[in-house]
């Protein structure tokens, strides 16, 4: 019995506290919940969905493309604090119309995070190197990346020293600021390990100026910089190995034609090279000419195995011979199609490829335009 009364007991106590923790959960939550509502609106917390409908306003009135920018960097709407406007005056000062502003961020939105301070800052790093504010506004519109991506300005600056320090001229540090911006977002110690690798090839190939090889190499392929030196150095051991290229051959390949191809990836560039080879061998080329093909311009290389026996099919097609093609290399710039459409032009205007110059099949639109229509003219007079 008095177990029984026990349990009863045990029993009502249980459901009354769990009847009186449920009310006081339920007191406690709703303070909880009253407390953190009149608190939001006393705090930022509340500010933050007004914020991004302001944000939103603003670059709607700047004429920005929201779901451009959304698409690109939607982390930036959830910002609490940004600074468009402010970015906005700063452009204008700087000479950059609205349109430009409306565009560099609608496709780097994380550009008005930025503060002014350092935009500015920078801007004057950049003022060391370039001519004038509106050239800085023209490489910032073509890639608004290359000025707003990084906010370390004193990797900036020290990356500028560095190359000013080992002879870069400031023509250099311009072509790099306006083709390969990203060489000033690398750490210090990265560029410094490619220019110690490109200076060591200069002096193991005898040249004694390692500042003038730097140069001419930027000058070709501003890109280098942002390569791995582990690819840059393969690639040229492959040029000198397959083509067996005296010091003196390689050191004036380097600073011409074929600097740009050391951005390629080291299996790409052995790939397509075997490509060209077998090509050419099948056509009863001798590895003499396909040499000569190939370092009369280095570019070939960039194409890849369909694309460029395609384009070789097309030419022997169109009564081309092989030994044209390698003694004009270039016409493989034009695409295929171009090719084509040239090829038959030609042919209807009375032009023998075969015997003829077919250096026009890679000529500009406009000179071979005008040159077509003084073959037509020429073709129709003896039909008169």
């Amino acid at each position: 019995m008095t177990s029984r009364n026990f349990l009863f007991m045990r029993s009502n106590f249980l459901l009354s506290s769990r009847y009186w923790m449920s009310q006081f959960s339920a007191e406690v939550l709703f303070k909880l919940v009253s407390f953190r509502y009149f608190g939001v609106k006393s705090n930022n917390a509340d500010s933050e969905p007004l914020k991004n409908k302001e944000l939103l306003n603003n670059l709607l009135t700047m004429g920005v493309d929201i779901d451009l920018a959304k698409k690109r960097q939607p982390g930036v709407f959830n910002r609490i604090c940004t600074n468009e406007q402010d970015l906005g005056e700063f452009l204008l000062s700087k000479g950059a119309n609205k349109e430009v502003i409306a565009s560099i961020i609608s496709r780097y939105p994380r550009a008005i995070t930025r503060e002014v301070e350092s935009l500015s800052y920078r801007w004057n790093l950049w003022r060391k190197i370039m001519t004038s504010d509106l050239e800085i506004v023209n490489v910032l519109e073509r890639s608004p990346e290359s000025f707003f991506r990084s906010n370390n300005n004193l990797n900036l600056e020290n990356n500028i020293k560095f190359f000013y320090s080992v002879g870069f001229s400031r023509q250099c540090l311009c072509r790099l600021l306006t083709s390969a911006p990203r060489t000033f977002s690398n750490s210090l110690d990265l560029n410094k390990q490619m220019v110690e690798l490109l200076q060591g090839v200069c002096l193991s190939l005898g040249h004694s100026d390692p500042a003038d090889f730097l140069r001419k190499i930027i000058l070709k392929n501003p890109f280098i910089l942002i390569q791995s030196t582990k690819r840059v150095k393969t690639n040229i051991e492959f040029l000198q190995s397959t083509f067996k290229l005296s010091n003196e051959e390689l050191l004036v390949l380097l600073c011409g034609p074929a600097a740009e191809i050391l951005d390629l990836s080291n299996s790409c560039t052995k790939r397509n090279y075997t490509n060209i080879k077998e090509k050419l061998f099948s056509l009863g080329c001798t590895e003499e000419e396909i040499h000569k093909f190939v370092l009369s311009y280095p570019d070939v290389i960039f194409l890849g195995a369909n694309k460029f026996n395609d384009k070789i099919n097309c030419l022997i097609e169109g009564k081309i011979t092989v030994s044209q093609i390698i003694e004009n290399p270039r016409i493989l710039d034009s695409s295929i199609s171009t090719l084509k459409s040239r090829i038959k032009e030609l042919v209807d205007a009375g032009y023998d490829l075969s015997t003829s110059n077919i250096a026009v099949l890679s000529w500009s639109k406009k000179r071979y335009n005008a040159k077509l229509k003084k073959l037509n003219i020429q073709f129709e007079e003896p039909r008169k």
